[in-house]
């Protein structure tokens, strides 16, 4: 890959694909093509095809997605699948059709069984059960895995993916009903420290209304207050998290130096050739919570609402095969949530 070499970036908006942009920047890469989603419908099949008549990308890192966390995944369960399954069959075809040289799909380690071996190697792919709360989304990522091995196959394309852990990063999402576990913590503790010093105008703010009864019937609808806030679950499931830029390190990393062919070879029958990106390393929901409570500075309680679905109880990456490749993470948690924190403070 050149530096003057085309690179569509799809996706490059989301927590994902701005860390690739920037990455990718960083290295010397000055011709990226990307395109908003008002500018380019990813789940429109002609106007994907379109644009890449018109643009030609030599390289594809599909990082666009319809993603959450596990209310979000839950209660949409219709868009997760049919949303994500679109995106990835258009940019995914109209590579191939296109000839790009390289791509590289992004999925998500939700793809391995409920009740995977931990940590969980990459042949543990379709071998039990999957987790229900989020099994949509996670067949939708299994099938672009399957997509690009097929296309591999038949048409001789090289296409890679990657299954990164749990991200967390710089344009994270903090929507308190969509977003992930940890920027969801961070955003119900900083408006908990806020309500409980009876700062209702940064509250109002942040929440984005001009009433306090309506920000404060918002506040308790998301079991924030003056004096508590609520978490889903036990508090003991063990979850492991990777900073996005260190993520995205990882792919570029990868895209420069490995090739189908290296995952595939010697396989009789080829499959389970994605590679998992992550610390190798977990952490428990509660351990999380109390790690944003210090930062945050958020002195009240923590509750535990053990009515709600905990998840998985454990998911954490084998990370061996990306290790022998030579490459290893560099952001620790503590470290990461405290950047985190202070560029949420900043927008």
């Amino acid at each position: 890959m050149e530096k003057t070499s085309k690179i569509y970036i799809a996706g490059h908006r989301g927590l994902v694909g701005s860390a690739i942009v920037e990455t990718l920047k960083a290295k010397g890469y000055d011709n990226l093509v990307f395109r908003t989603h008002k500018e380019l419908d990813l789940k429109d099949t002609e106007a994907v095809a379109t644009f890449f008549t018109k643009e030609k990308p030599e390289y594809v890192f599909l990082a666009a997605a319809k993603v959450g966390g596990i209310v979000a995944n839950n209660t949409y369960r219709a868009d997760f699948i049919y949303e994500n399954l679109m995106i990835q069959n258009n940019v995914i075809h109209q590579s191939y059709v296109h000839g790009v040289k390289k791509l590289m799909f992004l999925g998500s380690t939700c793809i391995y069984p409920k009740l995977a071996p931990q940590p969980m190697p990459e042949n543990s792919l379709l071998t039990d059960t999957l987790e229900y709360t989020n099994e949509p989304y996670a067949i939708a990522k299994i099938a672009g895995i399957k997509m690009c091995e097929s296309y591999n196959i038949q048409y001789g394309t090289n296409f890679l993916s990657v299954m990164p852990t749990n991200l967390y990063g710089y344009n994270d999402n903090f929507d308190l009903e969509k977003s992930h576990v940890l920027p969801a913590l961070i955003r119900k503790m900083h408006l908990a420290k806020l309500y409980a010093a009876g700062d209702t105008d940064a509250v109002m703010e942040d929440l984005g209304v001009t009433a306090f009864a309506k920000a404060e019937k918002i506040l308790h609808q998301y079991g924030i207050t003056k004096s508590s806030v609520e978490i889903w679950g036990s508090g003991a499931p063990k979850r492991e998290f990777l900073w996005s830029r260190d993520m995205a390190e990882a792919c570029v990393f990868l895209l420069e130096n490995r090739n189908f062919k290296d995952v595939a070879e010697g396989l009789s029958e080829i499959r389970n050739t994605h590679i998992n990106i992550g610390t190798g390393e977990d952490t428990s929901i509660k351990s999380l919570a109390l790690l944003i409570k210090n930062t945050v500075g958020y002195t009240g309680e923590l509750t535990f609402n053990t009515s709600k679905p905990d998840g998985t109880m454990r998911k954490l990456t084998d990370v061996s095969k990306l290790h022998s490749l030579g490459w290893k993470h560099k952001v620790s948690l503590e470290e990461g949530v405290d950047k985190l924190y202070t560029w949420y403070l900043a927008q």
